[in-house]
């Protein structure tokens, strides 16, 4: 139908212009230049605009309904502060949907997606936010993004800290997490890559020399830190550990401390700083900035690491802990904690567990890239990597202590012990058997929280070690403290065994005795002819599923 009115209208148009000179009712337009001076040309910036427009259409075209209809609803659940609503899409709608169309490809940029949230600049932030973490996760990002995945981080903590009062935006605490963990996370990703100079190009190495602070210390500490400040995070725990009243607490954290969103990113970002000094191999600031947190026992994922490093501290510094704990440890890690309480022949048992256990620390300060005659100084003499810097420090450590399992081992046996005797069984001068003594005095010794006190860093200095001795002048004096066995725990844990193997028992089926010879031979004289004889039988299923040979 619609060709039949095209070709009527054709044929219309044809029958008035019959008698028309075309070439008289035209003219010369656009002869001879001057039709193009008479209109303004389309300058190129323009024209790259309706270009990009034009690209970013047909980009949008291919993207699937299903993830259109989505971006929809969760941009309007973020502008409804629905939080059920923005909950499922973020742990449920965005999942699926990567699964099934962006397993192992990038999400629409957000500059694509912009037109169907109408181009709103804070959606389109998180947006990125959980584009970039997706480019991370499951492909492997270049330069640009790890340079956008910063900037646009930025822009979210920017409109966090710096907007005129608390923002009104309400996010699953989940995100909350997330967020911050992936910022620490893209800054370990970056030093590690940056650290490595060889394989970049020119192009990367020009774009590093300029970076300035991009995912610098200092800017990943400043956010967490402003966080933390902003939230009153500590003075709100201090409060509640205190049992200040609700009202009480509001008015010291004031307007951002009551938000959900800023207590919670603010808590989060102590972890975080946690995890960062960590990173940077700064431990003491590290469990300073945790002075407010009530740490608990809680066990997850990094179980098998905890273990580890367990067994390094009791090799290092032997004490009575729990026999539950002990117990694991050992069937974990018992080989290896073996070796390291032999001495000197158990360092490569610390460096093992060590390297498995220890933080993937990075390194605060990058290559000169802005100097191509340091870069180049640099890449001839590679520094130590962080890690093996840290196992070296550690390694010294223990080998100082390498003496002290024999040396102990020696004043088990005794209760008093003269200097000139112990030094021989050491194969050792007295000063260096009296160094051997105070290195296992300090080995001995650790500050530990007692009664109320709360802080990480303080306590008082205690005796973690059995076995304790004083010099009094050629006499070593030993006192080795015994600690009766724990009986009632010893009882209550078999008594729960012998129970489980009684209900075991009790709940199992008897078996059936099997036939003899002369009551099977009955049984088939008695059976009718069409039954299978029973002695043709392998055997006889029992109970418990098995079989029994006749006799």
């Amino acid at each position: 139908m619609a060709q039949q009115r095209k070709a009527l209208w054709e044929a219309d148009l044809d029958e008035e212009l019959h008698d028309v000179d075309l070439n008289i009712a035209i003219g010369n337009y656009g002869q001879n230049g001057l039709y193009d001076d008479a209109q303004p040309r389309i300058d190129e910036p323009t024209l790259l605009a309706v270009q990009h427009q034009v690209a970013q259409q047909a980009a949008l075209a291919q993207i699937p309904d299903a993830v259109k209809r989505f971006i929809v609803h969760f941009h309007q659940a973020v502008l409804d502060n629905n939080l059920s609503e923005i909950t499922v899409a973020y742990e449920s709608g965005w999942n699926r949907l990567t699964e099934k169309f962006y397993a192992k490809t990038e999400w629409p940029e957000a500059e694509i997606i912009a037109p169907l949230v109408n181009d709103d600049q804070i959606f389109l932030i998180l947006y990125r936010e959980l584009y970039y973490r997706h480019v991370y996760s499951r492909i492997q990002p270049d330069i640009d993004d790890r340079f956008h995945s910063y900037e646009n981080s930025c822009e979210l903590f920017n409109y966090l800290l710096n907007s005129d009062g608390p923002v009104p935006l309400e996010l699953p605490e989940q995100w909350l997490w997330d967020i911050i963990d992936e910022f620490i996370y893209q800054f370990q990703s970056f030093c590690v890559w940056r650290s490595k100079v060889k394989p970049k190009t020119d192009e990367e190495l020009m774009l590093l020399a300029d970076a300035g602070q991009a995912w610098s210390s200092y800017s990943v500490l400043n956010v967490l830190y402003s966080l933390i400040q902003k939230s009153k995070i500590n003075e709100h725990l201090t409060a509640l550990q205190e049992g200040k009243s609700a009202d009480e607490i509001v008015e010291i954290v004031g307007e951002y401390g009551t938000k959900p969103l800023y207590r919670m990113l603010g808590y989060f970002s102590l972890i975080g700083l946690l995890r960062v000094h960590s990173l940077l191999g700064d431990f003491t600031l590290a469990l300073k900035v945790m002075e407010s947190v009530e740490l608990n026992q809680k066990i997850n994922k990094t179980a098998d690491r905890m273990y580890a490093l367990f067994a390094v501290c009791n090799a290092l510094s032997p004490s009575r802990v729990d026999d539950n704990i002990s117990n694991t440890m050992k069937e974990k890690y018992g080989e290896q904690f073996t070796k390291m309480s032999r001495g000197e022949e158990g360092i490569p048992a610390f460096e093992e567990l060590f390297l498995y256990a220890c933080p993937k620390f990075i390194s605060a300060n990058p290559p000169p890239y802005e100097d191509a005659e340091l870069l180049q100084a640099h890449i001839e003499e590679l520094p130590v990597e962080p890690a093996q810097r840290h196992l070296s420090l550690f390694l010294s450590d223990v080998r100082a202590q390498a003496p002290v399992p024999t040396l102990r081992s020696f004043l088990k046996l005794y209760t008093s012990l003269d200097a000139k005797k112990l030094s021989n069984f050491l194969d050792a001068d007295e000063e260096e058997m009296v160094q051997q003594l105070m290195v296992m005095k300090q080995a001995s010794r650790s500050i530990s929280r007692v009664e109320n006190e709360k802080g990480l860093l303080g306590g008082q200095m205690i005796s973690t070690s059995d076995l304790d001795f004083v010099i009094d002048e050629n006499m070593v004096h030993i006192a080795e403290s015994t600690v009766g066995r724990r009986y009632a725990g010893w009882f209550i844990r078999n008594t729960e065994h012998a129970q489980r193997v009684y209900d075991t028992v009790h709940n199992s089926p008897l078996p059936i005795p099997p036939k003899s010879a002369s009551q099977v031979k009955a049984d088939a004289a008695a059976a009718p002819p069409s039954a299978a004889p029973v002695s043709q039988r392998t055997g006889q299923r029992v109970a418990w599923g098995g079989n029994v040979k006749a006799a």
